[in-house]
């Protein structure tokens, strides 16, 4: 019996739909949806256990995954199963995650997982735009604790109009992509990536997104309605003691206050916080200490915390002593690594960053191998966050859903500035060396300088600042927070990261931890971080004003050229053999391509120094050398035969021609070392194709005067031994010969008997 189903559609108001149905598949997860637009199809599950863990956060686990199977395809690679996930499923990953955590209660420590699974795969629609519509559809036909529905949605703008969840096709015409999610009352998450627009136009775009969220939110609860709402479980609470609050704070707050306003380095300030919260918890009986320790440690870090907020929002001063619009002192460096292809460091109060950049050909671009987009990075961002940047000691185990995210980040914001003639493949990769501030942003600085150094011919140069916000929402009091540090990241309302150029903006991710922000506070906050943004702008190009207008010597040159058809398997060689010898004597790198719209060959050179380029493009031109009708060229003899020379046009090394012995001179030639020698060079006429022969024909003697008394051999006589010219070649006089005139009284042959 098929089970009943529940289903809700969402109008995207141009003749798409989404739906979202449950009641069919995946009924023992605690909540269970399948989204669907077109032939996209996402189910989500959810489950959460029934006991509480015993730690001081929410253990949620977000998982999305693209089945190849969805689009018809296998898994690429030897084991022909899904593994580990792509970068493009974590970066999906975390723009759920990013909205769904803060909405859960913050004592709720019990194990949840989200699975997200594409099931089927529609060219025309995006799945990771409907994620986060999956996941909150299916948490609440669940009994979680959860705050209020929330949803996420791609914005484009195409011909100036801005689309809701556009397609590839359209987002390729976009000059905005943006991922906003967004409960019906507040904005939660903005990220994406832009083409120099102005910050009213991005609070536009996502006032726009908002106004479509509202509906997805209005659709999930009328499902929920339909369905049956359930009770909210119940869950043990954490343990609180307002007494104790009490007496932690009168303990606490002034000192912390005190060293708050000193504006200390990171270290000292750290230092200084610990030893209070030692100082409290010592004040306490070993008892006490056992039975209230974490009590304690809470109640020291609510205290510290509002100390710090205050002191920014009563006197505008900051925890390292700044105030809210300044910018940490900045130096930076081009040119520090010596075997590099370009580098830079970057360094902002107490963060840094070090960048490289490789150059390659279109060999080394990063291949994308996803179910729901196939294709590649000619551009791409790597970023490591070793945990020594922050004094720490940690296992590494491989590269984490931050590294991933901030890297896609810094990658967004400066590959609209690469132009599209850019010949190489450019790999940037940057190692964070100290954090305490947003590192990622100190990335896209050090990736300019790096790309600029390297020269990688940048259309501008892009600088990056993460913004802060303290808010109090019963004294309406904010402030918005300029390059902000690592604790106030942590303490704050909002943590915003805005790149771009002089001109406008090219990426942005943004958390907001309260609800309700103004979009008068949203767009106070852009037109501070443009200000910051700017300051920074003019560090960078102090170092470094524009690209260097070529390459470094021992960093590789890039030639391309296009070649005919044609000519592309001359080039290989059977199996190979031409184009790899030529690498290896000429020490370059050669890549063909072809080009889908003309179907030229597009061959790209790679080689550090001009002599191994020029040997190339030599041997390209003898490929392509035409000789003309009537021409004379000058050749030289590589190969005696007996029956005339092999040679090759010295404008032309390769390209060979049979010169006939009968075409070395006027006088005759009983053997061609008579006339020439190896290594001889002359100059010989071109003939063209010789209609008798069908193969090229040159000669010497055509350009020498003929000799004094010369006279031409007679033509050949096509009657052979005086016949008859009336008698054809297919009639020699056989006509008595044929088998009609056979004797007919002849016998046959008898077979030979044996002996």
């Amino acid at each position: 019996m098929i089970p009943k189903t529940y289903k809700e559609v969402i109008d995207l108001g141009d003749g798409r739909e989404i739906s979202i149905e449950t009641g069919k598949l995946a009924k023992q997860a605690h909540g269970s949806v399948v989204v669907q637009s077109g032939k996209c199809m996402l189910l989500c599950t959810v489950v959460s256990n029934y006991h509480q863990n015993d730690v001081d956060f929410l253990p949620l686990t977000v998982d999305y995954r693209e089945k190849f199977a969805a689009a018809g395809r296998y898994p690429g690679g030897f084991f022909k199963r899904e593994a580990r996930p792509s970068d493009g499923e974590v970066l999906t990953m975390r723009l759920v995650d990013r909205v769904l955590r803060p909405l859960f209660p913050k004592d709720y420590h019990s194990e949840t997982q989200v699975m997200i699974q594409l099931m089927s795969h529609d060219d025309d629609v995006m799945p990771d735009a409907m994620a986060g519509l999956a996941a909150s559809a299916a948490i609440q036909l669940s009994d979680f604790p959860f705050e209020c529905p929330i949803s996420e949605a791609r914005v484009a703008r195409v011909n100036g109009e801005f689309v809701i969840n556009p397609t590839r096709a359209q987002l390729a015409e976009s000059d905005i992509d943006m991922m906003i999610g967004a409960s019906a009352d507040s904005v939660m998450m903005v990220e994406g990536e832009m083409d120099e627009i102005s910050e009213e136009e991005m609070a536009d775009a996502i006032k726009f997104a908002h106004e479509a969220i509202k509906v997805q939110c209005a659709a999930q609860v009328r499902l929920a309605e339909a369905v049956g709402k359930k009770e909210v479980r119940e869950y043990d609470p954490e343990r609180s003691d307002e007494d104790l609050a009490k007496k932690i704070h009168d303990m606490v707050y002034d000192k912390t206050y005190a060293i708050a306003k000193a504006g200390s380095a990171k270290h000292e300030r750290g230092a200084a916080f610990s030893e209070i919260k030692e100082e409290v918890f010592n004040s306490f009986s070993e008892e006490e200490q056992d039975d209230l320790g974490k009590l304690i440690h809470k109640y020291v870090a609510k205290a510290q915390k509002e100390a710090i907020r205050n002191l920014t929002l009563d006197e505008g001063l900051r925890l390292d002593g700044r105030k809210t619009t300044d910018i940490r002192p900045i130096w930076c460096e081009v040119d520090y690594l010596p075997s590099t292809h370009g580098s830079s460091v970057f360094t902002r109060g107490e963060t840094q960053a070090l960048a490289t950049v490789t150059l390659g050909t279109s060999r080394d671009a990063n291949q994308i191998d996803m179910p729901s987009y196939e294709g590649e990075e000619r551009f791409y961002l790597h970023y490591n966050f070793p945990p020594f940047c922050t004094g720490e000691a940690r296992p590494i185990r491989g590269t984490s859903r931050r590294e991933v995210g901030h890297g896609n980040l810094a990658q967004r914001a400066l590959k609209g500035m690469v132009p599209e003639d850019c010949p190489y493949t450019v790999r940037v990769v940057s190692e964070v060396l100290e954090s305490n501030g947003s590192s990622s942003m100190a990335t896209v600085c050090a990736g300019t300088m790096a790309m600029m150094d390297a020269g990688v011919q940048m259309t501008k140069p892009v600088s990056g600042i993460a913004m802060g916000l303290i808010s109090d929402a019963d004294s309406g009091k904010y402030a918005v927070l300029s390059d902000i540090l690592g604790d106030e990241d942590h303490l704050g309302d909002m943590d915003f990261k805005v790149t771009g150029t002089a001109d406008g903006i090219t990426a942005c991710q943004m958390d907001i931890k309260v609800k309700g922000l103004s979009y008068e506070i949203l767009v106070n906050a852009l037109q501070q971080a443009r200000d910051g943004r700017l300051h920074i702008l003019e560090k960078l190009t102090d170092t470094i004003a524009q690209p260097n207008a070529e390459v470094k010597e021992h960093a590789p040159t890039m030639i391309t050229r296009r070649i005919p058809n044609e000519f592309i398997g001359a080039l290989i060689g059977p199996g190979g053999k031409v184009i790899q010898e030529l690498q290896k004597e000429t020490e370059t790198t050669i890549v063909i391509n072809e080009d889908p719209v003309t179907e030229e060959g597009v061959v790209e050179i790679l080689g550090v120094g001009s002599a191994g380029i020029d040997a190339v493009m030599a041997k390209i031109d003898s490929l392509l050398f035409k000789p003309e009708v009537g021409s004379v060229y000058e050749v030289k003899v590589i190969k005696m035969l007996d029956f005339g020379a092999v040679v090759e046009y010295t404008e032309a090394p390769g390209n060979e021609v049979l010169l006939h012995v009968s075409e070395l001179a006027w006088e005759r030639t009983e053997n061609v070392s008579d006339v020439v020698n190896m290594g001889d060079v002359f100059d010989v006429k071109y003939f063209g194709v010789d209609s008798r022969t069908r193969k090229e024909k040159v000669s010497r003697k055509a350009i020498l005067p003929k000799p004094e008394g010369y006279v031409a051999r007679p033509p050949r006589d096509n009657n052979r031994n005086g016949r008859d010219n009336n008698r054809g070649r297919d009639n020699r006089g056989r006509d008595n010969r044929n088998r009609d005139n056979r004797r007919d009284d002849k016998k046959p042959r008898e077979d030979k008997k044996e002996d």
